[in-house]
């Protein structure tokens, strides 16, 4: 390693570029104008739209993570024109934007679980008496590869199963963004990171592999998702949601990833008016500001928040009552509750703990297994564990976004879940699977077995 030297022009050059026309400016000062105005439009909008959330906080359960997912829109378009000014050390920034992308990614996943049901134990009821639709492409193709359905890369019996499949593989990205992050900073510390260059005697062609794969198996498991349900949830306009935060993660990855790979192989070639780091750096970033202004106008649809905007109503002498929301003063309180973590974390955690404990005793313990079983109890009346809250479910995943998700009032309080653990007011974040015996079984039966792990 004492030999392994990073020949960089990046971090070392410093950008003498001439005018791109007479008297004129230079491609660098171009950059930052232009991506300066647009960062600035993208930072309005998006502040705009999450001031209204925050002073609308009537549901924080979904709105914290609307809230995550729009904040991503300042954060791409802010690190990325202090990449260009800084751009010695641009690396540092870029880590950063990468590092929320997958924060964001799993903010979508968990808001679309939410749609489906308010806490994880009426997630589970309803994926426990789904039938598991086809792998999209291009699974299928390597299913005829490898055996078919009976093969490994065939779809779960269980529709749990397959929900934790599929939880497991959008916050697995989590856990490698954060740790490749980790050790890409320290790379770089050490100059054996080296981003100018595909070799693999550094660390980044390593790390854009891994960050690579497991992008796409995160995106590929919220597309998966999104098919599965997108009629159960289709009043929540989720194509829109799904095509706004597919286009960022698109944008911010591929574009990038492609321009230094075209770079490095010399496709792409510098010029007295382009020099290395504005090719490598600047037109990147600047296509970033400029692309994030655009996402941030089809968030105001994408995440409107009107629909949680709640009707004054009379109190008993006939005089205006004033809707209570949850965001505190100037929304202060939704927005320290959103970049709040800790429900992300245990999501992570809770991801692991089922790939990798416990795998034995997963189709002896879920009922969803046994599909006949279940209808004939529910015929008859009879309780199935698991399963006996799945018709009421059902019956309230039926409401629009205006009556309230379950057919009644809208959910407001969020604390009312610690007060009833019944009541099904619980954050995502807040497992119940170790504290009465019903959760012990859906602790048991999130567990996969080695053979029907796909």
């Amino acid at each position: 390693m004492s030999g392994l030297v990073c020949n960089s022009t990046t971090e070392d050059q410093t950008i003498t570029e001439i005018p791109l026309w007479t008297n004129g400016y230079t491609f660098h000062h171009l950059c930052l104008f232009i991506g300066g105005a647009f960062t600035v439009f993208a930072w309005v909008i998006s502040f705009v739209l999450i001031l209204s959330h925050a002073t609308h906080y009537s549901r924080p359960v979904e709105q914290r993570h609307i809230i995550r997912i729009v904040l991503m829109i300042p954060i791409y378009s802010s690190v990325s024109w202090l990449s260009i000014y800084y751009y010695k050390v641009s690396v540092y920034f870029n880590i950063v934007g990468y590092c929320y992308e997958a924060f964001a990614i799993s903010s979508f996943f968990t808001l679309l679980c939410q749609y489906i049901g308010p806490d994880l134990h009426s997630q589970k009821e309803y994926f426990r008496t789904i039938t598991p639709k086809q792998w999209i492409w291009p699974l299928p193709w390597l299913q005829k590869c490898s055996g078919g359905e009976q093969g490994i890369w065939r779809t779960p019996r269980s529709g749990l199963t397959w929900f934790n499949v599929i939880w497991f593989g959008v916050f697995q990205y989590c856990l490698l963004r954060v740790l490749m992050t980790t050790i890409a900073v320290i790379a770089q510390h050490f100059d054996v990171y080296c981003e100018e260059t595909l070799n693999p005697a550094f660390a980044y062609v390593w790390i854009l592999a891994i960050d690579w794969i497991a992008v796409c198996v995160a995106m590929y498991c919220l597309v998966q998702f999104y098919v599965q349900i997108k009629e159960t949830i289709s009043h929540y306009s989720p194509f829109l949601k799904l095509l706004s935060i597919k286009i960022v993660i698109f944008l911010s990855f591929w574009q990038s990833s492609v321009i230094s790979v075209l770079t490095s192989i010399g496709l792409i070639t510098t010029s007295n008016k382009v020099q290395s780091p504005d090719l490598t750096v600047g037109l990147p970033d600047l296509l970033i500001c400029i692309e994030m202004a655009f996402v941030s106008i089809l968030h105001l649809w994408a995440y409107s928040w009107y629909i949680y905007t709640i009707p004054e109503a009379s109190d008993l002498y006939g005089g205006a009552k004033q809707p209570i929301y949850h965001g505190g003063r100037w929304g202060m309180k939704a927005v320290v509750d959103s970049i709040n973590p800790l429900d992300l974390v245990q999501a992570v955690s809770r991801g692991i703990r089922w790939m990798f404990v416990g795998r034995k005793t997963r189709m002896v313990d879920d009922p969803s297994y046994y599909p006949d079983t279940i209808a004939l109890n529910s015929t008859h009346g009879g309780a199935v564990p698991g399963v006996g809250a799945t018709e009421a479910t059902i019956g309230r995943r039926a409401a629009g976004p205006g009556d309230g998700r379950y057919g009644g009032a809208r959910f407001g309080e969020e604390g009312k879940g610690f007060a009833d653990r019944n009541s099904g007011s619980h954050s995502i974040g807040e497992f119940e699977d170790h504290h009465h015996d019903q959760d012990r079984m859906d602790e048991l039966d999130a567990r996969p077995t080695a053979h029907e792990f796909v």
